[in-house]
């Protein structure tokens, strides 16, 4: 375990390092709207999203919501997105936040968790197989409007 690192909700103060983090990780300005995802979550008070700290600097989060239904899957969480700073990456950060993540879904009684995953994304796959994570029987579907 890395000294010093702490996991906490998410607040609103959290939207300029999440979009920091974004940014080195996509190496392009950060698109996402994080203050209104942060005001979205903290409205919905069951969904769980969780900052990583070390030594008070914000180094990585997870955003996951709650689905109460749909096509076929009963009440589960879904992970929308998460990030770790480069410089911080390996150390078992991501790790953490899932495991923290899960351990609040599974006191509110939810049984499974779902992410998406771009199918070229290897270490995002990789980090998500760790995890325990497989395929669904869901496939994706897109439509561009």
């Amino acid at each position: 375990m890395i000294e010093g690192l702490r996991i906490r909700k998410m607040n609103l103060e959290d939207a300029k390092e999440l979009e920091r983090i974004q940014s080195l990780i996509t190496k392009s300005s950060s698109k996402t709207d994080f203050r209104k995802i942060i005001q979205q979550q903290l409205n919905r008070d069951k969904d769980v999203s969780l900052v990583a700290e070390i030594n008070g600097k914000v180094v990585g989060y997870m955003i996951s919501y709650l689905i109460y239904a749909g096509f076929g899957i009963d009440k589960s969480a879904w992970i929308a997105t998460f990030g770790i700073d480069p410089k911080f990456m390996g150390q078992g950060i991501g790790k953490k936040l899932a495991q923290e993540t899960f351990k609040i879904y599974k006191k509110l009684g939810i049984k499974n968790i779902y992410t998406s995953v771009k199918w070229d994304s290897v270490d995002l796959l990789s980090f998500f197989k760790t995890l325990g994570f497989d395929r669904s029987e869901f496939i994706n579907l897109h439509k561009q409007l």
